[in-house]
């Protein structure tokens, strides 16, 4: 009888890495999930997870932690790599999670001798910065990076630390992320269950999202037949406006009436820069800051997923309509609307 493939996630704790856990577990792997002794358990608490305790503030624990996990010679066959941070209350703290995190996980994996057959590392389209803003040409992954975030270059430093330290990546930048049990884009979709959608400037814009399910699922997909050494972009295979993305949301809830509110670049980089300023004082990452303001200014986010598909059978199975519609019942169930 076949020896179960061992999975482990580091990052399992957040919106995404619970769904990747789960899906591994539904597919028969040997499921490992990455977290810190304080990170909740809550959406990790399926039958069969085994858990790994890291810290990343104490680098040299690292690879004690990992070596002693497994039988000695024994190792994970494949690693998803989720952990990082999309907010932060200083700058510093991008490169410091998003990079220098995996380079200590990484650097203990070698020399414990336990690096895996496949390396997953989750980036984000952020990585690439704007492509073509007025003609609305689809992202591809042939293009040449130039983040003009600090999140979005945080990721890339980690993306070129793979490449040159000839750890066995795949590397997913996968655009907007939602589903049930996220948090951000349920604040979207209250605002407008209460009659309002905001958005952020007057010239078209365009969006792209992925299922959390389906990307979980493109996850092991990629590990079962993709090359190692490859970077894929993942996201639905089309695209949708803000009035797209209204009218479905509204549909969903019941709401025949939702007043569209736009606000002015401007006005939402000015209310950017002082919610940043207050997250500091507080000693809280603000959602609202200067770096995501970059990325909400953003007008085109079409992406090509054609080498996803042709290289490991990408397909996301849930359109945006029928994602929103299982998110928010989900929301309604849990009490959260």
């Amino acid at each position: 009888m076949a020896t179960k493939k061992r999975v482990l996630v580091v990052g399992a704790g957040g919106f995404t890495g619970g769904w990747i856990v789960s899906e591994g577990l539904h597919r028969g792997y040997e499921m490992w999930a990455g977290v810190r002794e304080s990170t909740s358990r809550k959406w990790l608490s399926e039958e069969g997870v085994n858990f790994l305790n890291l810290d990343f503030s104490k680098p040299e624990s690292l690879q004690q932690a990992i070596s002693s996990a497994l039988p000695e010679g024994e190792k994970w066959d494949y690693i998803v790599y989720n952990l990082g941070a999309t907010k932060v209350m200083q700058y510093l703290d991008f490169s410091r999670i998003n990079y220098d995190y995996l380079r200590y996980f990484t650097t203990a994996l070698k020399n414990a001798g336990m690096m895996p057959e496949k390396f997953l590392y989750m980036s984000s389209l952020s990585a690439m910065g704007p492509v073509d803003e007025k003609g609305y040409a689809p992202f591809t992954e042939d293009m040449i990076p130039m983040p003009n975030t600090k999140y979005g270059a945080s990721k890339l430093k980690a993306e070129l630390w793979l490449e040159m330290e000839n750890i066995p990546f795949i590397i997913f930048r996968p655009t907007g992320i939602y589903g049930p049990r996220d948090k951000d884009y349920f604040l979207m979709f209250k605002s407008i269950g209460s009659g309002f959608d905001f958005s952020v400037g007057y010239r078209k814009q365009m969006l792209t999202f992925i299922y959390v399910k389906d990307l979980a699922c493109a996850v092991y997909d990629a590990l079962e037949k993709a090359p190692t050494g490859e970077v894929y972009n993942i996201s639905e295979d089309r695209s949708y406006t803000q009035k797209d993305f209204r009218r479905m949301v509204g549909k969903a809830m019941g709401k025949s009436i939702v007043v569209p509110v736009r606000m002015p670049l401007w006005g939402v980089k000015w209310v950017s820069t002082i919610a940043e300023k207050i997250g500091v004082a507080r000693a809280k990452p603000s959602t609202l800051n200067r770096d995501k303001y970059k990325i909400m200014k953003q007008r085109n986010w079409n992406v090509d997923i054609s080498k996803a598909r042709n290289d490991f059978g990408f397909s996301p199975r849930t359109s945006l309509e029928e994602g929103i519609r299982e998110s928010l019942d989900w929301y309604k169930k849990e009490g959260w609307l």
